[in-house]
């Protein structure tokens, strides 16, 4: 099994309701593993790149409108 095979396997996982949910924790777990490292110093940017992702990867932007309130 190639690379590419894994990537079109994570592709496939994306569509589903299950996988778009581990995304998005891991999404999370790691802006927030990052902004510890930081100790929080970066925390716009690491949510900004964490909403960038997110949206490449057609989670949503529930975390978006989290930011506004």
């Amino acid at each position: 099994m190639g690379l590419g095979d894994l990537a079109g396997k994570a592709q496939d996982a994306l569509k589903t309701e299950q996988g778009q949910k581990a995304a998005g924790e891991g999404l999370d777990r790691a802006a927030d593993a990052a902004n510890n490292a930081t100790g929080n110093k970066h925390s716009d940017h690491v949510n900004q790149g964490k909403d960038a992702v997110s949206d490449k990867l057609g989670l949503g932007g529930d975390d978006k409108k989290d930011q506004k309130n």
